[in-house]
């Protein structure tokens, strides 16, 4: 969805109260014409949470369509900005666009902080100014804004907010977007930005001109190796928080994790050749991770009722 200036200022221009109905069938329609990984597992989840994980996508959709869909950069700062004050409407109770109707119920049906969605839009306006990370520190700082607050909504919608929780939930979703990061090398140096760390190029002598010819060599290969393992070590670190959840939002955490190693796998099936083959979970895996999921839980609880 390209955006132009007169776009924006007609999206600053919605104010006209709605009867919640409309915001919140407007935030489906959102996440199902723009379905991503993030609400892989949803429909796991229970029905009653299925709005709340609208009305939260929603906000995520139109944050990354801000920042990166109107091909001006100043342009998308406003705009961020304009974002960041309807969120603070929001919170004083005083929402008026119907995104921000819809998931001030969301907010209060389950005492979400504010933090989690200010972060979001720290990293997208980070992206504007930022194109390169010198060490892989720099890099996890982005992370930290920019995927870590999706995994930490998702444990309020599910009724947990303490530390241990959300440290791992923090491992999950940094290796997720690493691993978006991997296989997009190609996508994001077309809009000018390097995710892979500048201090990693130089250890494995891959220069910049050689990913803008989207030349993939021994060093290439052994740069990607590097960056895998430690997403999947991250994975790994995470995966305890499957244990961690009672209810169904185990099986998204677990398909979450189980989605992103698949990914990292195809990468390596590939040799590493990102700018050839993006690879993806496809309809079919995700069909299959689920009927492994479902196939661990009935054989555990069926061991449970034997004992």
């Amino acid at each position: 969805m390209r955006i132009n200036a007169r776009a924006a200022n007609d999206a600053e221009a919605i104010i006209t109260p709605l009867p919640l109905e409309v915001p919140e069938r407007l935030c489906r329609k959102l996440s199902v014409t723009h379905y991503e990984n993030f609400i892989v597992g949803s429909f796991l989840l229970p029905k009653a949470l299925r709005q709340d994980v609208y009305n939260i996508y929603s906000y995520c959709r139109i944050c990354d369509d801000l920042a990166d869909e109107t091909g001006d950069p100043q342009l998308s700062i406003r705009l961020l900005e304009w974002w960041r004050e309807e969120l603070e409407l929001c919170y004083q109770g005083k929402s008026r666009h119907p995104v921000f109707v819809a998931l001030s119920r969301t907010i209060e049906r389950h005492d979400i902080p504010k933090q989690p969605f200010e972060d979001l839009i720290a990293a997208f306006l980070q992206d504007q100014r930022v194109t390169r990370y010198q060490t892989f520190d720099d890099l996890l700082g982005y992370c930290a804004n920019s995927a870590n607050p999706v995994g930490r909504l998702f444990l309020h919608l599910v009724g947990y907010r303490d530390e241990v929780r959300q440290k791992l939930a923090d491992s999950i979703c940094t290796a997720l977007q690493l691993t978006n990061f991997w296989q997009d090398v190609g996508v994001d140096y077309s809009k000018g930005r390097i995710y892979i760390p500048l201090e990693d190029m130089e250890r494995f002598g891959y220069t910049e001109n050689e990913l803008s010819n989207h030349i993939v060599n021994a060093s290439f290969v052994r740069l990607m190796r590097f960056e895998i393992a430690r997403t999947r070590e991250l994975f790994q670190q995470g995966s305890a928080l499957c244990r961690l959840i009672s209810g169904m939002g185990a099986a998204d955490v677990e398909l979450f994790v189980r989605g992103g190693l698949v990914v990292l796998r195809s990468i390596e099936r590939h040799n590493y050749n990102v700018f050839r083959h993006r690879c993806f979970v496809s309809k079919f895996t995700k069909l299959m991770l689920l009927a492994g999921w479902c196939s661990r839980h009935l054989l555990g609880r069926l061991i449970e009722r034997s004992n």
